[in-house]
């Protein structure tokens, strides 16, 4: 049975971690803001970064917008390279492909760079459908993100998983009625996604592979 599978992409399929990182330091010491405790750096990877801004910097509306355009230009250049495929992701991909399943993704990066990463690492072939932030702050919220995939391609909700490494991946993908899969090698811990009620949580990519292949 054709299972269809929507992958969100950082923390992952890729550990982005340090040219997300190396990019929001950038941006901050472009704001001169240089006082702040590394650890806060982790918690932007996953949530749209204008929240992240704004909740840990107390930026305005304006002072946001410009901590994302100086971001963008590190990241645009530099930072999303600084990345790499998750061992196995590779081998996982090409096995759900080769059982007939479809692959989609739906990320909060924006969907061109989301794009350029996975041509980058050779991954974009694997996809039937991409669905990601756009850049002017229209469409930025994981749940609308997965909503507007679901609207742009046709999939079989009873046979279809979202997978992820955040709440914002499970929440999202339980508020359309998607079984989800949640991750603990990436970004987000196993309290986080066991607190979102995943419907399913592993340690490893392929593991990945065996619960869609037996539900």
């Amino acid at each position: 049975m054709k299972k269809y599978i929507l992958f969100d992409l950082d923390g992952t399929l890729t550990d982005s971690g340090e040219g997300i990182k190396n990019a929001i330091r950038y941006a901050l010491n472009q704001m001169n803001v240089l006082d702040y405790k590394e650890d806060i750096l982790n918690s932007f990877i996953g949530p749209p970064l204008s929240d992240s801004f704004k909740t840990h910097f107390n930026f305005s509306d304006i002072d946001t917008q410009r901590a994302i355009d100086t971001y963008r230009v590190y990241y645009s250049d530099k930072g999303k390279f600084e990345n790499r495929p998750y061992d196995a992701i590779e081998e996982l991909l090409e096995k759900l492909k080769k059982n007939g399943h479809d692959i989609l993704l739906a990320t909060s990066k924006p969907e061109v760079f989301a794009i350029e990463i996975l041509k980058h690492f050779d991954l974009y072939s694997y996809f039937d459908y991409i669905a990601g932030a756009s850049l002017d702050g229209s469409l930025i919220y994981k749940d609308d993100i997965i909503k507007h995939c679901l609207d742009n391609y046709t999939i079989d909700i009873e046979n279809s998983f979202m997978v992820g490494d955040r709440f914002y991946d499970i929440e999202g993908g339980l508020k359309w009625g998607l079984k989800t899969i949640g991750v603990t090698y990436g970004f987000g811990s196993r309290e986080e996604l066991i607190n979102a009620k995943a419907n399913f949580i592993v340690d490893r990519p392929m593991e990945i592979y065996d619960i869609v292949e037996e539900n």
